[in-house]
């Protein structure tokens, strides 16, 4: 009997195995696509479970909205809420009297089915809308951090490795490892408090008005009200980033094979940049997941310090007000970033050494 089902496996699986070995970055590819939507659906699920134990509703933050403005409108009264069938039945019209996975499953189903990621049970507009208006600064901040982190990381971390032991080698790796372990948040309150008392930046980190009313003075004014955010996602993430690069660098050159090419008479910039450089950009590649996922969590705290418009936060303000549309779309977007940049960086490690294959039996 098992030798049965044992055969009747390896019947069903030998197509598969056989597209594997033909197409295997194609395979690999729809495999990674398969655990990332695996690896949402029970990130949402969680979510809802978490957010059901949380004490409170989008009812009592809806009941206590009313009452304060009852209580603004008619002072010295007494105030006056929802009584508690009218609460009950609101949490009806909301789905929210049912357990958990029921909701999660009738919000993914509308997903799925209408396309349609509800509307925020405190503003009524749409979630969609509320996530595409923000998503995109969060989006520019942290590609620009990204393309200055690394940009700058492997040119001071190559020329400081050809310069190790040096003073001004040892004084870079102080200074980095100094502000790899400098807390983030201290470091964008100092930067706060600096643009407030000699006013030569903004202390907000986005312009006041639209970029269609003057799409060059927007422009203009972007960059100045996003350099010290942009300076503290640089100072955070600049530190470990150099360390590891140049460390990777200073490994490669003592290699045998570095030995043997410089033996041979090649120059040494051509050793630097064709040979050692080549090799860094695996463990890079392979960090560079973890450096975008950080830079989305951190900017959590940036958004709020310096009142930038992005996704971090208007997560923030759902998870107060317990809004579980907003917060559930809000959390599979960042999730679906952060999970498709791990995906490209395993693709990308395929591309930059020829060595690595996926698939391959």
């Amino acid at each position: 009997m098992k030798e049965r089902v044992l055969r009747f496996f390896s019947l069903v699986t030998m197509p598969l195995r056989a597209a594997r070995r033909r197409f295997p970055l194609i395979s690999y590819m729809l495999s990674r696509c398969v655990i990332m939507l695996t690896m949402l659906f029970l990130l949402g699920l969680a979510v809802f479970g978490l957010m059901a134990l949380a004490p409170g509703d989008i009812v009592d933050q809806i009941m206590m909205q009313q009452i304060f403005s009852e209580s603004q409108a008619r002072a010295g009264q007494q105030r006056q809420g929802m009584d508690p069938a009218q609460l009950e039945a609101e949490r009806a019209r909301l789905g929210l009297d049912k357990p958990f996975y029921a909701q999660y499953f009738r919000w993914l189903k509308k997903v799925i089915v209408e396309h349609d990621l509800g509307k925020s049970l405190i503003s009524r507009a749409p979630v969609s809308f509320l996530i595409g208006s923000r998503l995109l600064n969060s989006v520019m901040l942290n590609l620009i951090s990204l393309v200055l982190i690394t940009f700058f990381s492997f040119l001071l971390g190559v020329y400081f490795s050809s310069r190790a032991g040096t003073a001004s080698d040892l004084a870079v790796t102080f200074f980095s490892l100094v502000l790899h372990a400098f807390p983030g948040i201290l470091l964008l309150i100092l930067l706060q408090l600096f643009a407030s008392v000699t006013g030569l930046f903004p202390v907000t980190a986005y312009p006041p008005f639209p970029f269609s009313a003057a799409p060059g003075r927007f422009v203009l004014s972007y960059g100045r009200h996003i350099f010290l955010p942009l300076l503290a996602a640089f100072l955070g993430g600049v530190g470990g980033t150099l360390r590891m690069i140049r460390a990777t660098m200073l490994d490669q050159l003592g290699q045998p094979y570095i030995t043997s090419i410089r033996a041979r008479g090649i120059k040494e910039w051509r050793v630097y940049l064709c040979h050692a450089f080549r090799n860094t950009l695996n463990p890079y590649i392979t960090g560079s997941a973890n450096l975008l996922a950080s830079l989305f969590s951190g900017s959590l705290i940036l958004e709020i310090i310096f009142a930038y418009p992005g996704i971090g936060r208007l997560m923030y303000d759902a998870v107060l007000q317990e809004d579980i549309n907003l917060v559930l779309a809000n959390l599979m977007f960042t999730s679906f970033l952060v999970l498709a940049g791990m995906t490209l960086a395993d693709i990308l490690l395929a591309v930059a050494d020829p060595r690595i294959r996926y698939g391959k039996e």
